[in-house]
């Protein structure tokens, strides 16, 4: 007890006490359906509801629940509900359904080959596993007004505008088993500069003396089909050609150092020349070899047949989207 004049009164921790007290006794229990329906309705694109948004923001979510007599639940409510589950309905990554119907069988030789096999056999010491794809139309930017470098309170600055230079279309072969890169730069892609990046492999140790070379590539135009099968194999007697299914980029372990040029040389993109560019991605290649280590990958073929076995499980809207049977 207490009385206004102070004669029973209460210390700080008392008061906090209560205020605590008070905070639990006013924080309201939600029936579990209503947080499910919550719950569902952030995992569901907001056009299913009619509403013109690409994805739900939580305040979003909150606004739409109000309106739609859902619940009463304050925002941040709502974010604990669906951090509770991990759901962010306010992200999104982009991907490609794999639609040929062929997909494991086609994929399953490239994952062995990373494995260290083929055709049920172990790989020897003298072969050879090549990833290579080319990066197209890498646009050399100069910018308007002369970069910046980090100082005290901001990092590096650069230019928003820029000038058009040209552009190079940088081709490269990623030694999977060794690490390492071989790259070129050239006005453009096509067959002639996808030849001349196989020769310039070919005809250097340790892949001229090698037993066989694997050459993992995808669809692209410059090495499709049966026709580049002939034409690669035909000219270089160890080479053996191997096609990732389409839409199997991800698969394809030269998009890593893709990955790492863009992140490490071309953002930002600041070159005053095709010249300068093509020069640039030479000299990055040759740094990164310094350090350069066999990827670690562990993606098999056991864990795609999972994968797509999970795919083949889930109930797809669009039909369009199914995998054939």
């Amino acid at each position: 007890m207490w009385s206004v004049a102070g004669e029973v009164g209460f210390t700080e921790s008392d008061w906090k006490g209560l205020r605590i007290e008070r905070a639990r006794v006013v924080r309201v229990v939600f029936p579990p359906e209503e947080v499910a329906q919550v719950k569902a309705i952030a995992c569901e694109l907001p056009r299913q509801f009619g509403v013109p948004l690409s994805r739900f923001s939580r305040s979003e979510i909150h606004r739409f629940v109000i309106e739609r007599a859902v619940s009463d639940a304050s925002p941040s409510t709502i974010g604990r509900w669906l951090a509770e589950d991990a759901i962010k309905p306010w992200q999104h990554r982009s991907w490609i359904f794999p639609r040929d119907p062929d997909f494991l069988q086609k994929a399953g030789p490239v994952l062995d080959l990373y494995e260290g096999r083929w055709e049920g056999k172990l790989l020897q010491p003298a072969d050879m596993v090549i990833s290579a794809d080319a990066k197209p139309s890498i646009q050399a930017r100069k910018r308007i007004h002369e970069s910046a470098p980090p100082a005290a309170g901001h990092g590096q600055l650069i230019e928003h505008e820029y000038e058009r230079m040209g552009a190079v279309t940088y081709l490269d072969a990623w030694d999977v088993r060794r690490g390492g890169v071989i790259g070129r730069s050239e006005a453009k892609g096509g067959i002639a500069p996808f030849d001349r990046l196989v020769r310039q492999v070919m005809i250097q140790e340790p892949y001229a003396s090698a037993r066989r070379v694997f050459w993992i590539v995808d669809n692209g135009s410059d090495h499709r089909g049966k026709a580049s099968v002939k034409r690669l194999e035909g000219r270089w007697p160890t080479l053996i050609l191997v096609h990732l299914p389409v839409h199997a980029s991800w698969l394809n372990q030269v998009e890593i150092y893709h990955s790492i040029i863009q992140r490490k040389l071309l953002d930002p993109n600041d070159f005053q020349s095709t010249a300068e560019l093509a020069r640039a991605l030479n000299d990055f290649e040759h740094h990164y070899n310094e350090i350069a280590q066999p990827f670690q990958w562990n993606f098999t073929r056991r864990d795609l047949a999972e994968l797509l076995g999970r795919l083949d499980d889930q109930p797809i809207r669009d039909p369009r989207l199914a995998r054939a049977a």
